[in-house]
């Protein structure tokens, strides 16, 4: 006897999920591609895995080196939460809407992409100390 409950690929929830789920993928990947788009990168970048990061990184100013940061466990959120609001600066934005885009990435990546912000140059340009001697 089949289990009534269990929610398979070929149940009315189990589709549901599956296409509720690539919904929201394929709209991070438009927000993603229009941020890259308004801070003159290409916009196939994001659509590409490790690499969307080392051009976020670049948009918002930190030495490409910090992707290996972000696969260390805890380091990882703390890295994320200063790109967020390393991203929202670089739009000319507060760090509250930089949180914001950590916590409920969609909803602000969908503004920051949409809206009428600017992309204003990295706002973590890290100085060379070697180059002002």
């Amino acid at each position: 006897m089949e289990n009534q409950f269990s929610a398979s690929a070929e149940s009315p929830i189990g589709v549901g999920i599956i296409i509720a789920y690539l919904a929201i993928v394929l709209l991070g990947l438009i927000i993603s591609w229009k941020i890259f788009v308004k801070a003159s990168k290409p916009g196939w970048a994001a659509i590409i895995p490790i690499y969307n990061i080392i051009v976020l990184l670049e948009i918002v100013g930190r030495p490409t080196w910090w992707v290996i940061l972000l696969f260390i466990p805890f380091v990882n959120f703390v890295i994320l939460i200063l790109i967020c609001i390393d991203l929202a600066k670089s739009f000319g934005k507060s760090t509250a809407f930089g949180i914001g885009l950590f916590f409920l990435n969609l909803i602000f990546g969908a503004i920051l992409a949409f809206g009428d912000a600017v992309y204003q140059g990295p706002s973590a340009q890290i100085p060379n100390k070697l180059a002002n001697n």
